[in-house]
């Protein structure tokens, strides 16, 4: 463990925890995997330190635990919907790209 990195998530299910590892990693953060195979040592090791888990910087813990938040629980609130400004499109709010041109949503 190192000051310039935290915990943002740990679970004992491998699969969830890469999970979240890509939605950091697709967001531009940068994570890194710790105890991915010390599931093997559990009763040896007390059961939460063989948890795997995922570190970012700590610069990154806000955004990260949000996004971890988002990926696990949904979005906060719905955003609306739009109407795509190059084709005139109607899209729901959930998505970020036109399926008709691929104009990404304004800001």
């Amino acid at each position: 463990m190192t000051l310039d990195s935290v915990r943002v998530f740990r679970h004992p299910n491998a699969l969830l925890v890469n999970h979240v590892h890509n939605v950091l990693t697709s967001a531009g953060l940068v994570p890194v995997l710790r105890n991915m195979t010390l599931g093997g040592g559990a009763g040896e090791l007390p059961p939460g330190e063989c948890e795997p888990e995922v570190w970012v910087p700590v610069g990154h813990r806000q955004r990260a635990e949000a996004l971890v938040d988002e990926a696990l629980n949904g979005p906060a609130e719905g955003l609306p919907a739009w109407r795509c400004p190059a084709c005139g499109e109607s899209l729901e709010g959930v998505f970020d790209t036109c399926w008709q041109c691929g104009q990404a949503r304004p800001v």
